[in-house]
């Protein structure tokens, strides 16, 4: 694998656009979860990923495993728990205002993940690990397992990703500071909004390894390069993030430069953000493509 992920992978269930989550009357089903999105960006570009994971002996488990297989991704390590549920999330979606998000994952089959579940079968030979804090949110078990995850790719030599990805509805911040600030330390690479790093009390210029700073206009930056937004009509802000960790990630697979990275990070996430899902905006290489030449590019942007 060239890249290997833990997390939670939950049941999206999406509801109509426009409409009040309280007012919907259907529901699109897709997967949610911010390592499974990673996964899933960065196998669209062609890389191997594998999802390290618990999901419950239901439908909604079958699903999220039926799902990420399709996208390629390697789930051979996957647990499935027979005594807990899958993770639930529902959710709306608006263009021009507050979107409505609940979790239901207290005691999820994921919450349940502990350090002796992870092996170095899981994670050797791959060049890259990527988590983020809302795995070691999770529960105290979750959080074990994310310090075994970080020590097993430190001994089979692979880069470690992290981004803090705050979500207050998993805990106070200061329990985000306790658990997750540390972690941000032991990272090669960290992805955080300038907001995230107020709230986390870090200091971006004191990693060890490299930032990569979401800013409030929309811009990023790493190692005093930076990047703009690219102008798109935004359908749902959700999985922006993750779409631009993916893309980041890619090109940082392939040995690119960070100007490069980071142009196609944003690329990604714009494609993503045209989307009402998570997932259903992730690009191929050939869509990638196309849309960095789209964006450069004046003229006609019709694909023929």
């Amino acid at each position: 694998m060239s890249v290997v992920v833990c997390g939670e992978a939950m049941l999206l269930m999406l509801a109509e656009p426009g409409v009040p989550l309280e007012r919907a009357t259907s529901f699109r089903r897709s997967i949610a979860g911010a390592e499974s999105n990673v996964a899933a960006g960065l196998a669209r570009l062609g890389h191997e990923a594998r999802w390290l994971g618990r999901v419950g002996a239901d439908p909604a488990g079958r699903s999220v495993l039926a799902m990420l297989r399709a996208e390629g991704i390697d789930t051979r390590h996957v647990v499935v728990d027979p005594h807990a549920p899958t993770g639930l999330l529902l959710r709306d979606s608006h263009p021009a205002r507050a979107i409505d998000v609940h979790y239901y994952r207290a005691g999820s089959a994921a919450s349940r993940l502990a350090p002796g579940e992870l092996t170095p079968e899981m994670v050797s030979g791959a060049r890259l690990v990527h988590v983020t804090g809302i795995t070691p949110m999770l529960s105290g078990s979750a959080h074990l397992a994310t310090l075994r995850l970080l020590d097993l790719a430190r001994e089979a030599g692979a880069t470690v990703s992290f981004d803090p990805n705050v979500r207050l509805k998993l805990g106070p911040p200061e329990l985000w500071r306790e658990r997750v600030a540390p972690l941000m330390a032991r990272a090669d690479v960290v992805f955080a909004g300038e907001d995230e790093l107020e709230l986390l009390g870090v200091d971006p210029a004191g990693l060890p390894g490299l930032a990569v700073v979401k800013h409030r206009d929309k811009s990023a930056s790493c190692a005093g390069v930076r990047q703009e937004a690219f102008p798109v009509p935004v359908t749902d802000p959700v999985g922006a993030g993750d779409a631009f960790a993916a893309g980041f990630l890619s090109g940082l697979l392939r040995g690119e430069p960070h100007e490069v990275c980071l142009r196609e990070a944003a690329a990604v996430a714009a494609l993503v953000v045209q989307c009402a899902d998570d997932t259903s905006g992730l690009p191929d290489r050939d869509g990638l493509d196309r849309a960095l030449a789209a964006f450069a590019s004046s003229g006609e942007t019709v694909h023929r």
